[in-house]
């Protein structure tokens, strides 16, 4: 059993360099929001557990997002290969999956961590448009609208949404930069960290990745 983890910030591309992973290679996508909808789906005791301090507003603990981590992949053979995504978030989520797969005969093989200049994320992400009447989808410069400002669909109106303006993406990636430092020091020390230029298209970024599984 083995994994690799892909970090990077809001607008990265951690998304869709899952999918181009997923289609070349053997990796099982495990995302931590995917993982959670599917432990609440099936009543498990430890989907219950994290129900309950969601349905109270509160984060859900480590130890239990490591619990549904170790569920997930007990679903699989011994021999699979992860690919974890949004996860970990923190240094005790780090050691605590290290344990596991420890404990499993497993390890972690690569991180991988995505880097965007900011003004390309920044791009990334304030492009994006939304329908107001039908709800589609538009990016600026990836998907633009035939006529600016009015949905190809239904010719309603386009919006920017609240958290896609630039100071709300701006305190995200402060957020992100500040949480993640820590674990891209610890993955670091282990020799692990392998940085990833991916302010290009998404095939160039796949491709770099994909150089260094096979390596």
């Amino acid at each position: 059993m083995e994994a690799i983890i892909l970090l990077g910030g809001p607008g990265a591309g951690k998304g869709t360099l899952s999918e181009f992973l997923k289609k070349q290679t053997d990796f099982i996508h495990v995302s931590t929001g995917d993982m959670l909808r599917a432990a609440l789906k099936s009543g498990s005791p430890v989907g219950l557990e994290a129900k309950a301090f969601m349905e109270a507003g509160a984060l859900v603990p480590d130890s239990v997002i490591l619990r549904i981590i170790e569920e997930r992949i007990s679903q699989e053979a011994a021999s699979a290969r992860y690919m974890f995504d949004g996860f970990p978030r923190t240094i005790d989520q780090a050691k605590g999956l290290d344990l596991l797969f420890k404990n499993k005969s497993g390890t972690v093989k690569h991180v991988f961590n995505l880097i965007v200049p900011r003004e390309t994320l920044l791009k990334r992400l304030t492009g994006r448009r939304v329908c107001k009447s039908c709800g589609a989808v538009y990016h600026l410069i990836n998907i633009p609208p035939k006529k600016a400002g009015v949905c190809d669909v239904d010719g309603g109106e386009l919006y920017q949404r609240a958290d896609d303006s630039e100071d709300t993406i701006l305190n995200r990636l402060e957020v992100y930069e500040k949480q993640t430092a820590p674990l891209i020091e610890f993955y670091q020390k282990q020799k692990l960290l392998r940085d990833i230029a991916a302010g290009h298209s998404a095939a160039e970024t796949g491709a770099a990745v994909l150089d260094i599984l096979s390596a």
